[in-house]
């Protein structure tokens, strides 16, 4: 069984073999629940940021930057007006 020492701050690492077994990336969320004397750690994912993760990875790989997307959302709503109200 793994053991961790707490340092500074309240700080804790979790060993590589179970981040990577449990997918606990960098900046994972984790709720901590107090049962006894006992700590229990649950990762707490949180869509929006597993979905913000993807969009940019998407982007990156589409070579895609935020500016590219927010143009082209201009020009989407610039033909919905004309389509929908004809200006």
């Amino acid at each position: 069984m793994p053991t961790v020492k707490v340092l500074a701050r309240g700080q804790l690492t979790i060993p590589a073999a179970l981040r990577k077994e449990l997918h606990l990336e960098e900046e994972t969320s984790l709720n901590v629940v107090k049962v006894g004397d006992a700590l229990i750690l649950t990762a707490k994912r949180l869509t929006g940021d597993r979905l913000a993760k993807k969009a940019e990875k998407e982007m990156k790989r589409a070579g895609l930057s935020l500016d590219d997307l927010l143009k082209d959302l201009e020009k989407q709503r610039e033909r919905y007006v004309r389509e929908r109200y004809g200006r």
